[in-house]
């Protein structure tokens, strides 16, 4: 493979990751904008976290520049493991609160149960884990020996 075609491959990756954080971002605000469901503290925290990604990740992807995953790869964790501890608490699967609620809306509320399993904190860790992945491969292709 020409030096040309991996380097396009790579971008390839970071354009995904920042497509994936765009949708994740519009989805989020779908569904507090037009369905309006009042996101509740852990939503908000994964919000912070992926929201700024669209900004970082667009202009990275414009200047095809691949030094932004040693700053986004530690937040897109970081997002993951919110989103997997918040979606467990909505489950049920774990008996305690992650975080006491303060806000409206506690942070077991399901709005949707799509395949009674997909709700909104399993959506945020899906991007979140997909930007990881694809952030993870980049970083792997491209490290020096």
């Amino acid at each position: 493979m020409s030096r040309t075609k991996k380097d396009n491959w790579i971008i390839y990756l970071l354009y995904f990751s920042w497509l994936t954080s765009f949708i994740a971002m519009l989805g989020s605000l779908y569904f507090s904008e037009v369905k309006g469901y009042i996101p509740c503290e852990l939503c908000w925290y994964q919000r912070i976290l992926m929201y700024p990604f669209v900004l970082i990740l667009g202009i990275a992807t414009f200047k095809k520049d691949i030094s932004v995953i040693k700053y986004v790869l530690p937040l897109s964790i970081i997002g993951s493991l919110v989103s997997i501890m918040h979606y467990l608490e909505q489950k049920k699967i774990i008996f305690f609160k992650i975080k006491p609620c303060v806000s409206q809306v506690p942070c077991d509320t399901i709005y949707i149960n799509w395949f009674g399993f997909i709700t909104i904190p399993f959506l945020a860790f899906i991007a979140f884990c997909i930007i990881s992945i694809l952030l993870s491969i980049i970083a792997f292709k491209t490290r020096k020996h």
